[in-house]
């Protein structure tokens, strides 16, 4: 058996809350962050929207 597995990778939300800082920081792309810190780009998109979606 291989060293994934099925279910979807939980993050804290202080993580999820510094990968959206990071993105609207630093200049770069959602996909290049993404990329740099090992998450997938459409979660990555979903927690900015999240984060929005709070502040609105």
């Amino acid at each position: 058996m291989g060293s994934k597995s099925n279910r979807s990778r939980r993050y804290s939300e202080e993580f999820k809350r510094d990968a959206v800082a990071l993105v609207r920081s630093s200049g770069r792309t959602v996909t290049e962050v993404a990329l740099e810190i090992g998450v997938s780009a459409e979660g990555l998109r979903n927690w900015i929207r999240q984060e929005h979606a709070l502040a609105a």
